[in-house]
């Protein structure tokens, strides 16, 4: 994100608030480019392909598939996520690169893993009691581990602040995928539910595979240490649960509508909720840009004043110090209140947008009805995320993990309350879920603000952890004899 960073601080130095706009569209687009292609893709498939003549049944389990991919794709890397980002982030400061591949190796394999311990039951359970064709399942399947793959290499690929690759791979690999489903239906006479589906497939491996070997340009040397990543998991704990808690929390809402009564069922095995899963997919992208927006501020700004307190630690007075903390804390609150000025008014904008232009193309009841409340919720939730990293920032694992729990169950509770009333009310599940969290990662900081001493002077140890022999608690002898030989 340095790279990219870099260029947008540029942008967001500047006071003006029309120049902070243009910015936060140029985040917007890096955020989300890879999904808009993705999308885009989608769209251009079915127009050519004539997807609109396809019977209703092929069409939902087409599309999914395809929905299922994505979300369980996150779903099953979330557990790794954090853990994996604090290594890599710790082996990047001691400049140990070759600690990095192993971390890399890893990671996957855990990841892939776990994606298929939970992807195989669901495609047996998908052929024998759906009766979908084996050929169709297994390029579904594929089509999921190849984003497990996709998702998983764009992690690393940030640090080497690759945004621009990135957009480049999913370009070419999605342009191999259209051309491929052209030629599967229209050359070979292919179904064209299948020849989309496969040719996803193969769009994602492509993705998937240029970045793993610009993984590998970059992180050439492996050092095979795999012991220290598997301690990191057993020192940092609580990142694990509160990667996944935070992940699940951003779809708990949507699976708590697939539940009711008015869901749909596909095949035996896919089950969803229409209106309300593209509400709030069309709420999500509106408040997309506030992740980039606040990682360009923390990197920016907020780093300096960390890095500036941490150099007054090591060797200035203690006046100096509250200062440092008063300025690092003046600018986290600074940072927060940009962020919330410039999103605002960006998914206001987009907001007004989507009320005019989307009843033009078809949509209405009850997805107009819910997507007010479900954009004010995401909008919540991405500043309650920008609020985790500043707890990740002073390592409080304790921290994002309470906040991360409080918004999961607050949005799984809230929501299912929410799903008895008239849709307009049907957002306020995630609303509360995300208020939940925001005020408990705001309580968190200013918790952390009063006991910054204590965090910064009394979290270290002495000695190293480690067996042996218990050292001698005398520290002094004024007799001058030796404390060792005791």
């Amino acid at each position: 994100m340095a790279g990219f960073g870099i260029r947008l601080n540029r942008i967001f130095r500047k006071n003006a608030l029309p120049v902070k706009l243009s910015g936060a569209v140029h985040s917007t687009w890096a955020m989300a480019a890879p999904m808009l292609l993705v999308v885009l893709t989608v769209l251009l498939m079915q127009r050519v392909l004539g997807f609109s003549t396809v019977s209703y049944v092929q069409r939902e389990l087409f599309s999914c598939t395809l929905l299922y991919s994505f979300i369980f794709a996150l779903l099953t890397a979330a557990p790794f996520n954090a853990v994996l980002s604090r290594y890599v982030s710790d082996a990047v400061y001691r400049e140990a690169d070759a600690d990095i591949l192993p971390c890399y190796e890893l990671g996957l394999l855990l990841n892939v893993t776990l994606s298929c311990l939970v992807g195989i039951p669901f495609c047996l359970w998908q052929h024998f009691a759906g009766g979908v064709p084996v050929r169709d399942v297994f390029s579904g399947f594929c089509g999921y581990i190849a984003l497990v793959y996709a998702f998983y290499s764009m992690r690393y690929l940030s640090v080497c602040k690759e945004h621009r690759r990135i957009a480049l791979f999913y370009a070419g690999g999605l342009l191999v995928a259209f051309l491929l489903s052209v030629v599967l239906c229209r050359r070979f006479g292919w179904a064209v539910t299948r020849s989309m589906l496969f040719a996803l497939t193969v769009g994602f491996f492509v993705i998937a595979t240029l970045e793993q070997a610009l993984v590998r340009q970059y992180f050439t040397r492996n050092s095979n240490r795999y012991k220290p990543v598997l301690q990191y998991f057993r020192r940092y704990w609580q990142l694990v649960p509160a990667s996944f808690l935070y992940t699940l929390g951003l779809y708990l809402h949507n699976f708590v509508f697939w539940t009711m009564a008015d869901r749909t069922v596909v095949a035996k095995s896919f089950v969803f909720a229409q209106p309300y899963d593209l509400a709030s997919c069309i709420a999500m992208f509106t408040n997309l840009s506030a992740t980039v927006i606040l990682a360009v501020q923390v990197e920016n700004q907020f780093d300096e004043k960390y890095r500036a307190l941490s150099a007054q630690i090591n060797g200035g007075r203690g006046r100096d110090i509250r200062q440092a903390q008063q300025r690092m804390f003046r600018t986290l609150a600074e940072g927060l209140e940009n962020l919330v000025r410039v999103q605002s008014i960006l998914s206001v904008v987009l907001f007004l947008a989507c009320m005019v232009l989307l009843p033009q193309l078809g949509l209405s009841g009850s997805v107009m009805q819910s997507y007010p409340l479900l954009s004010a919720g995401y909008f919540i939730v991405f500043v309650m995320y920008d609020a985790l990293i500043f707890l990740h920032y002073f390592s409080d694992v304790t921290g994002v993990l309470a906040v991360s729990a409080c918004f999961c169950g607050v949005t799984g509770l809230a929501s299912a309350a929410a799903a008895q009333l008239p849709a307009i009310w049907w957002g306020s599940g995630l609303v509360l879920g995300a208020f939940a969290g925001w005020s408990a990662a705001y309580a968190r900081l200013r918790w952390i603000e009063k006991h910054m001493d204590a965090h910064t002077f009394c979290a270290g140890t002495l000695f190293p952890y480690g067996r042996g022999e218990k050292p001698s608690g005398r520290v002094f002898d004024r007799r001058g004899q030796d404390t060792k030989a005791e």
